[in-house]
């Protein structure tokens, strides 16, 4: 059966809404998909029905906020096939998620310990271990990038060193929409005893993930763009890593015994959830995940890169040949995500993304908190478009048009 994309658009309410009589195109999911309604429902229920406090009530309303809390925890953990719920932290986000293993495995190493990253990194995953360098004399190394926006892969071997103890990088790339050849940072990483984090918000929104068949130590992503609401976020980590970690914050919910003179901590994963978690945003995350992993994999795969080559396609005819417009990534659909960032010589990306928004299309423009690998392309900024399944070809007509208008004014 083909890809119903209609079907699947009428579960957003947002994509039914206008500006000035102007469609939207919203072609920014790299930063925040929409919700569809089975994840405002959710909340609503929730909210509605359900509102109180979780773990420590025993009244009927916080039974089911807590019934509501860990449930969604256990949609999480289907989603990304951990070995039990308990291995699944909530956070605010990806960037909390890091800095929790940076402030939690990190404060057990010392100088002289080396934790790699590489070029492609979003700021989330460099600034944490520079705090932690900071703090604890850690040395950090990186991975350089290809000419494609790929991890250099075949300089792994010198990059991973017997003092390396952790390999954090992407899983997908949110400047090139590169995918990390996930198998041989493992290989290398298991050699010297090396962990590895991933950094799966551009990946984890495109299909439910399996930890443990990619071998990696922790994984990390944000709610906001799986389909679900801001504020909430995932860590997941091997048990056994957790059991070892200490809380990095102090409060209530996190705590078995507390004295003046001693504290106790609770079992993983509460003892990293201190004080009042974000309920309802981890029930929509729940029904987020509930709702991705119904979707036809191979179906939306097909879908989405239909539009990535039509995309590039009309970058290509935007140009008409003047070499003005210059891909930032891989130029074709191989081992890439539907994330497309593009540079025009003699315009800004601001300016860009503007004259687009006046049409419709919402894009982002800017460094994407990827100021080092904007320095390895030598430039300051890109315009980038990322889909989601929700997205079709009139999206993509209407984005590649107005593009073709903005350059007119702008060069």
């Amino acid at each position: 059966m083909a890809f119903d994309v209609a079907r699947l658009r009428a579960e957003f309410p947002i994509l039914a809404t206008a500006a000035a009589g102007v469609p939207l195109h919203y072609l920014d999911n790299g930063a925040t998909s929409q919700m569809p309604r089975a994840v405002l429902d959710a909340i609503d229920r929730h909210e509605t029905t359900s509102r109180a406090n979780v773990l420590r009530g025993v009244h009927r309303l916080a039974e089911a906020a807590t019934a509501a809390y860990e449930g969604a925890r256990r949609e999480v953990a289907r989603y990304v096939n951990a070995a039990a719920p308990a291995e699944i932290v909530f956070t605010s986000g990806t960037t909390a998620a890091i800095n929790l293993v940076a402030r939690t495995f990190g404060e057990q190493l010392g100088a002289g310990d080396e934790v790699l990253l590489s070029r492609l990194e979003h700021h989330s995953n460099i600034v944490p271990w520079q705090l932690l360098r900071d703090r604890r004399g850690i040395a950090i190394k990186v991975i350089e990038a290809t000419p494609e926006g790929r991890l250099d892969l075949d300089s792994l071997d010198r990059s991973v060193t017997p003092r390396t103890r952790l390999v954090a990088v992407t899983h997908v790339s949110n400047v090139t929409g590169a995918i990390t050849d996930v198998g041989a940072i493992v290989a290398a990483a298991a050699k010297v005893g090396a962990k590895v984090l991933l950094d799966g918000a551009q990946r984890a929104p495109h299909g439910p993930l399996d930890v443990q068949a990619l071998g990696v130590d922790f994984y990390a992503f944000s709610g906001h763009k799986v389909y679900g609401p801001n504020g909430i976020g995932v860590l997941w980590g091997r048990r056994a890593l957790l059991d070892a970690m200490p809380p990095f914050m102090g409060g209530g919910e996190m705590i078995r015994t507390v004295t003046f003179e001693k504290t106790t901590y609770a079992d993983v994963p509460h003892r990293f959830e201190a004080g009042t978690p974000p309920i309802a945003q981890a029930v929509g995350l729940g029904a987020a995940l509930a709702w991705a992993a119904r979707l036809d994999g191979a179906a939306v795969e097909s879908h989405l890169m239909d539009l990535t080559g039509r995309l590039l396609d009309g970058l290509q005819t935007v140009d008409r040949g003047r070499g003005l417009v210059r891909v930032i990534g891989p130029s074709g659909l191989q081992a890439r995500m539907p994330v497309v960032s593009f540079a025009v010589e003699g315009a800004h990306p601001h300016d860009i993304s503007q004259l687009l928004d006046r049409e419709g299309c919402a894009v982002r423009g800017g460094h994407h908190c990827a100021q080092p690998l904007m320095d390895f392309f030598g430039v300051a900024g890109t315009t980038r478009a990322s889909l989601a399944p929700y997205n079709d070809r009139g999206d993509i007509d209407a984005f590649v048009g107005a593009l073709d208008r903005a350059l007119e004014k702008l060069l």
